[in-house]
């Protein structure tokens, strides 16, 4: 395997991916899949998700949100780095179509097999990504994700398949939100799934999660069934 840091920017901001790919002949182009980070911004957690990934064939290419250098660590900066994206959906949009562009631009990444995950914040991102309906995106993933519509008008057929692993028990993102996303992603014609964990909460699959007054609890068998469910999407997306 091998890694690296890929620099790139949205407009004045300077961003750094960070890839991983199977150590193979340098021309090979491979199907590549987008990690989108939680509030905090890209941390051990996505680079490890980039590297399982190219364990399996896949480029990892984990994305930068915020930009170089800006990450959080506590509960108040998460918050504070995460909230101008959340208020702004076109800033979002925009930092997210740079990162596609990005990743279509790297050596190693086929350009028209690319697929995006994401967790938490990050599940927001990729859902948006897909919302905004750029070329030749596979599929996206989103993993214990907030799930609201952007509100950037009229939505236009969405052309990625998209899977939503969720815990039915999550709090920042109840049943509710579920039907409702599943109504918005059927209007919009997509190709969607559905997982919902019983017993689930937020960020199940990060095993440092273990906040229970917040809602942020690792689920073990959740992780397991999650990730098992999710390289199965990504083997068919990808194909």
């Amino acid at each position: 395997m091998q890694t690296e840091i890929f620099d790139y920017s949205d407009g004045d901001v300077a961003c750094e991916a960070y890839v991983a790919y199977p150590d193979a002949a340098a021309a090979t182009r491979s199907p590549t899949v987008m990690i989108a980070h939680a509030w905090g911004g890209q941390s051990d957690f996505e680079r490890g998700k980039a590297e399982k990934l190219a364990s399996l064939g896949y480029v990892g290419f984990a994305i930068d949100l915020y930009g170089k250098g800006n990450r959080g660590g506590t509960m108040e900066r998460n918050a504070a780095l995460m909230q101008p994206f959340i208020d702004d959906r076109s800033l979002l949009r925009r930092r997210m179509l740079a990162a596609y562009s990005a990743a279509r631009s790297h050596p190693r990444v086929d350009p028209k097999r690319i697929a995006a995950i994401g967790f938490c914040f990050g599940g927001l991102c990729v859902l948006d990504l897909a919302r905004s309906v750029p070329p030749d995106l596979r599929a996206v993933t989103s993993l214990h994700g907030l799930l609201h519509p952007p509100g950037l008008g009229p939505q236009a057929p969405i052309t990625a398949k998209v899977l939503v692993l969720h815990g039915f028990d999550d709090p920042m993102a109840p049943p509710d939100a579920l039907v409702a996303v599943g109504r918005e992603l059927t209007a919009a014609k997509a190709d969607w799934q559905l997982h919902a964990y019983g017993g689930t909460s937020h960020a199940f699959t990060n095993p440092q999660a273990s906040s229970p007054e917040h809602g942020l609890i690792y689920n073990e068998t959740a992780d397991r069934r999650s990730w098992r469910a999710l390289t199965d999407f990504l083997a068919e997306a990808l194909a």
